[in-house]
């Protein structure tokens, strides 16, 4: 008669019993990369200025010609839209925007400034043209504007105090006229 050999511990059993270090390690270096993301597209998103900070300078050409720098513009406020031609949400922002540039634009104390954002120049004329928007806007070369304010998305608009200082921040579209004359009233 033939003897079974008789295991004392099932080798099944025992590849069970030991705990995997590795994979703890694993997890823990996944979740803290997964946190630092999540941190760091946080941030990201935020606007380059917190509402009360100076501006720095910039300056942008309209595709007319005009030249304007923030700092020439000082004890004026100034709001700056970030726009595009391909951007469905601009075409009913742009007409509210306009409504409201023509109560205020014989007033020396504002200026709004149209900034267009990664767009072809004859597109963004057409723009302007078809939605007769008047007020003045530029394309932003070398995207040194939106890279300023940190633009992620369009439309997204910044107000400038007459002091420089940043007034009022809106990301995403203006959904009414009252909304922009509110917005003009917190740099007053």
């Amino acid at each position: 008669m033939t003897t079974l050999p008789v295991f004392t511990q099932d080798p099944v059993n025992k590849a069970k019993k030991r705990f995997p270090y590795w994979m703890v390690i694993f997890g823990l270096l996944l979740v803290g990369l997964l946190i630092t993301l999540g941190l760091w597209l946080k941030q990201s998103r935020q606007t380059g200025f917190e509402v009360g900070a100076e501006i720095p300078d910039f300056s942008i050409t309209t595709f007319s010609g005009e030249h304007y720098q923030k700092s020439r513009m000082d004890g004026r406020v100034i709001l700056l839209n970030f726009w595009s031609s391909w951007c469905a949400s601009c075409e009913e922002e742009g007409a509210i925007l306009e409504e409201v540039w023509r109560e205020v634009k014989d007033s020396d104390d504002i200026i709004f400034l149209g900034v267009n954002y990664v767009d072809t120049e004859n597109d963004a004329k057409a723009f302007l043209e078809k939605y007769g928007i008047t007020f003045p806007n530029g394309p932003d070369m070398g995207s040194r504007i939106s890279r300023l304010f940190k633009v992620q998305a369009v439309p997204e608009t910044y107000l400038v105090d007459k002091d420089g200082r940043l007034a009022a921040v809106q990301i995403g579209p203006f959904q009414s006229a009252d909304e922009i004359r509110a917005m003009l009233e917190l740099a007053k």
